[in-house]
């Protein structure tokens, strides 16, 4: 029987164009690799994205 799970990995773009793939619920903050802004912040479950969701994968 397959196993269906709810998190998710999402491709965001920053503001300075950067391309980058962050786990759904992260438990920490999530920044850009470039530039250093906050990309996305932990809730607690899942993450409040503060960037452009480009595709949930």
């Amino acid at each position: 029987m397959e196993r269906k799970t709810k998190s998710k990995f999402l491709k965001v773009r920053c503001k300075c164009k950067n391309e980058q793939i962050i786990f759904g619920k992260s438990s920490s903050k999530v920044k850009c690799l470039v530039c250093g802004k906050t990309l996305a912040e932990s809730t607690g479950g899942k993450i409040k994205v503060k960037s452009r969701i480009l595709e949930v994968l």
